[in-house]
């Protein structure tokens, strides 16, 4: 691995525990060795340390003024390495790196994941950061390599927001199949569960109503939540009028997550549309949950229908309809025939499908065919 190529991967902040996939993805690299780089560093995941480089780590005047000229004109003097290639993270990333890609002359590797292109939020005052992206997006535009989309939905998007469309390609990054599968050992027990940020987008609110009908029916269901956000207090608020059996966990590490995909027996985050715009462009959960053979019930909202197989691995209705939502949950609770269908169906699909190895071993063909050899 000492002599493969470097691919330098960049994200502002190194690294929270929500983009475990950009490690995941990264740590799954064959024929490149992976350096990440980031402006400060956040709690969440670690990285190699003799692999990442943070230019402001602890906030101070002097790292201030590192970043800003990172930022303004690409310098920086930390980064030792020679990378080939130069791979950022959310759009609005890419717009910041741009410039050491153009001094060190690289080509750059752009994942939009969805907020950055889909959020069309004008009521918040924006960053000086947000600003700078959309001062250089044309030129980013211009100046990237490739631009990737995590799903076809918003590759569709991306073109038509006036990304060159022969720089976009849909990647699926894939999740580590062999570490979520199912556990045997484990017993599956009457629980709903919600993983992710309790945000507007996550739906949460109509999984609340949606179990309320559940519990009326059956009463010992329990949901849990698993996520922090800015609509908890109002979210547990409303839970204590409406529900009799449930539990808020706030953020969780990978490995609790993943012990209660384990026992749970009906995976359900019902994203939505945003009133910003932003929606689900694909939903890392949705297969880690099928492929531990925990069915999803969901909307059929942004990208998630290329992620659970309806009918198949799991069962998807309109947005907002959080009685097809309890119809779907009850279905799979009171049939066990049928839940043991889908639940032996969905390791098979996302292995078929999302494999991180063998979707790894595409974004290296992307980055030989696509990036290297232009």
């Amino acid at each position: 691995m000492a002599s493969s190529p470097t691919a330098l991967i960049y994200r502002f902040k190194l690294l929270p525990f929500s983009e475990t996939f950009i490690q995941n993805q990264a740590e799954s690299l064959q024929h490149f060795q992976p350096h990440y780089l980031g402006l400060r560093s956040v709690p969440g995941i670690a990285t190699a340390p003799d692999r990442t480089t943070i230019l402001n780590p602890d906030q101070t005047v002097r790292g201030k003024i590192r970043e800003t000229r990172f930022k303004l004109l690409g310098q920086t003097s930390r980064v030792s390495i020679r990378p080939q290639l130069i791979h950022a993270h959310f759009a609005d990333d890419g717009a910041i790196v741009l410039p050491l890609a153009k001094r060190l002359n690289l080509p750059l590797v752009v994942t939009c994941h969805g907020y950055e292109i889909l959020s069309q939020d004008r009521t918040r005052r924006s960053s000086a950061y947000q600003r700078l992206y959309r001062h250089r997006k044309p030129m980013l535009k211009k100046m990237a390599r490739l631009f990737i989309g995590v799903s076809d939905f918003l590759t569709q998007e991306l073109i038509k927001q006036g990304f060159p469309a022969e720089k976009v390609v849909r990647h699926y990054i894939g999740i580590d199949t062999q570490k979520f599968r199912p556990s045997r050992a484990i017993q599956r027990e009457p629980v709903v569960l919600f993983t992710g940020r309790l945000v507007e987008k996550k739906g949460c609110e109509y999984l609340l109503r949606a179990m309320a009908d559940v519990q009326r029916i059956l009463p010992q269901v329990k949901l849990v939540v698993i996520g922090d956000g800015r609509l908890r207090e109002s979210l547990e608020n409303m839970a204590s009028q409406t529900l009799g059996n449930y539990e808020f966990l706030g953020a969780q590490p990978v490995s609790v997550v993943q012990s209660w995909m384990a026992r749970a027996q009906v995976f359900c985050v019902p994203s939505v549309t945003a009133d910003c715009g932003d929606a689900e462009t694909f939903g890392m959960v949705f297969a880690e949950a099928q492929a531990m053979g925990l069915p999803v019930v969901s909307f059929a909202s942004g990208g998630i229908p290329e992620s659970v197989a309806h009918g198949e691995t799991g069962f998807l209705v309109a947005e907002r309809d959080w009685q097809g939502l309890a119809q779907h949950i009850l279905d799979l609770l009171q049939n066990p025939q049928l839940w043991h269908r889908l639940s032996y169906q969905g390791p098979e699909y996302v292995r078929r499908n999302f494999d991180l190895a063998t979707q790894t071993r595409k974004l290296e063909a992307l980055y030989y065919d696509r990036v290297l050899s232009a």
